[in-house]
């Protein structure tokens, strides 16, 4: 039990600091709309292509978003199983409870 409860921690850590870097955030979020390329994301966010890259490797290993090759180019898309829904899930309890908060209502 106690081995279980330690792997499971690390899980919970890899995930949420692969989600609490802001860079990373911000490339997911801009995925959720549609699959993009790395020009793209690099148009629509304004970073660097090589920290894109990084980021997008990063999210790719955490099954976070997924890549399909077209012609010349890779395409990034969210993972629709699973994080898609997540994100659903988080935005609404941002709406009814963050938000608030970051406003001084509660």
């Amino acid at each position: 039990m106690f081995v279980n409860s330690c792997i499971l921690n690390d899980a919970y850590r890899m995930f949420f600091g692969t989600l609490a870097n802001e860079s990373r955030l911000i490339i997911v979020n801009t995925l959720r709309k549609k699959p993009l390329n790395v020009s793209e994301i690099c148009e629509m966010t304004g970073f660097e292509q090589s920290m894109v890259s990084h980021n997008l490797k990063t999210l790719e290993y955490h099954g976070m978003v997924f890549v399909e090759k077209k012609g010349k180019y890779r395409y990034y898309k969210v993972n629709e199983k699973t994080i898609q829904p997540l994100l659903k899930l988080i935005d609404d309890h941002m709406k009814e409870y963050c938000c608030k908060i970051a406003k001084g209502e509660r």
